[in-house]
């Protein structure tokens, strides 16, 4: 029996009244009418899931995905964009960006130059080599061909000999009796070989006397020239009876300024083979030298010290060492003299006491001078070391100098005194040949 049936027989026995009846009957008829529109909703459901399988079985499977596409050009933009945005969050100003950026710039660029120097240094010393022994210089070729009948083929062909050629060189020999002097004219010298990568050469000729090598003479160098004209005269005080037992060396070397100056060519003359009877004035031939062993000349320690505020500038010579025996014992009597200079003009000049019989000395000395702040960038401290000597003059041992136009440790000790200004700094400093820093003296400052 329906729900129907069951009110109305419920409403004929009067449990139920109308009203209540015709509440019951509106619910179920809306409790069955939702229960019909949710099987109807299922059911289309069901079918359009049905459909959809079926499409998926029929359809044919997707073509695979195209390869990905790499554009260098949107990388680079997203790359330069990534880059400035974060150039943006920053926590600093641009201009400060900027000034750090030169700064790096600066010194990539400084380094750049330091390589390409040792670089350029390292192919101009090749190239002289190669110019001595592969025939970079001129040459001049002698060819021979000798024709003789024999039995065998080789016989009959030329053979060609080279012979090196450096140059030649004219001078002038004279001795003045009365004075006991040997005069040495250097006039000039012609067709020297080229030395440097220019083509071209900076001669300049050292001239003393072999075996003692105390006392030595140099030119002016001349500038990129291969045919140099000196005119310059150099005298040695020597007794005409030790002048047998003597050698006269003209040496041409080609001066360089940031490295060892290299032998283009000597003349070596035996006193006892001319005669200084009457002037001698000719040309001749340079012969092929090897550069001289240079001699160890000792090293000195040297303090620098200076207060810009008052201009006081200190110079305390301390000690030096392993310095050249010059008398007779196998000892020195060392003394160092100091020197000032500006801009090439000498201002003041110091010494300090003398040490008897010693290669080790220690003097322990200071010195001070009033240089003005606007001149202590052009000052020049040369500091001699020399061999005292009661009867005669003094010989120097050796020289070195600090200061404006210096170079390696002369001028690193420079640079380290004015960047510690009222301290005391003190370096060690290798002793040099008297003519060679004289000469580097003489050159252009670059």
């Amino acid at each position: 029996m329906d729900l129907l049936s069951l009110l109305l027989k419920e409403a004929k026995e009067g449990k139920v009244s109308r009203k209540q009846q015709l509440v019951r009957i509106i619910a179920n008829r809306a409790a069955t009418m939702r229960l019909v529109s949710l099987q109807q909703r299922a059911q289309r459901a069901q079918r359009a899931r049905r459909a959809a399988e079926r499409e998926e079985e029929e359809a044919p499977p997707p073509p695979p995905p195209p390869p990905p596409v790499h554009h260098s050009s949107h990388n680079f933009l997203n790359m330069k964009n990534k880059f400035f945005n974060e150039l943006g969050h920053l926590p600093m100003p641009m201009w400060a960006i900027g000034a750090i950026v030169v700064v790096v710039l600066a010194l990539v660029g400084c380094f750049a130059f330091c390589v390409y120097k040792k670089c350029l240094g390292g192919k101009k010393k090749g190239k002289k080599v190669r110019e001595r022994k592969g025939g970079g210089r001129r040459r001049m070729k002698q060819e021979g061909e000798g024709e003789a009948e024999g039995e065998e083929k080789k016989e009959g062909e030329g053979e060609q000999k080279e012979q090196e050629f450096y140059g030649k060189l004219e001078y002038t020999l004279d001795y003045n009796f009365n004075d006991n002097e040997l005069i040495v004219g250097i006039l000039q010298a012609e067709n020297l070989p080229a030395m440097d990568l220019g083509g071209t050469s900076d001669p300049y000729v050292k001239v003393y006397m072999l075996p003692d090598k105390k006392k030595k003479f140099e030119t002016k160098v001349q500038r990129k020239n291969l045919c140099p004209v000196f005119n310059e005269t150099f005298k040695f005080k020597i007794p005409f009876n030790d002048l047998a037992g003597q050698t006269l060396v003209l040496q041409v070397f080609d001066f360089d300024r940031f490295g060892k100056h290299d032998v283009i060519g000597e003349i070596k003359i035996p006193m006892n083979s001319i005669d200084l009877g009457q002037p001698i004035h000719e040309w001749k031939d340079l012969d092929g030298g090897e550069k001289e062993e240079e001699e160890k000349l000792g090293d000195i320690c040297i303090s620098l010290r200076y207060v810009p505020t008052s201009g006081k500038l200190t110079i305390c010579v301390m000690e030096a060492k392993n310095l050249k025996k010059m008398d007779v014992g196998g000892l020195s009597d060392p003394f160092v003299k100091l020197v000032l200079q500006h801009n090439g003009k000498r201002l003041k000049k110091k010494k300090t006491t003398v040490k008897e019989k010693t290669l080790n000395p220690y003097f322990n000395e200071s010195f001070s001078f009033e240089i003005p702040f606007a001149q202590i960038q052009k000052i020049q401290v040369l500091i001699t070391v020399y061999d005292y000597d009661k009867l005669g003059s003094n010989d120097a041992i050796g020289k070195c100098w600090i200061g404006y136009g210096a170079s390696g440790v002369g001028l690193r000790h420079w640079s380290d005194m004015l960047a510690n200004p009222r301290r005391p700094i003190a370096q060690w400093h290798v002793l040099q040949p008297e003519e060679d820093v004289d000469a580097a003296l003489k050159a252009p400052i670059r």
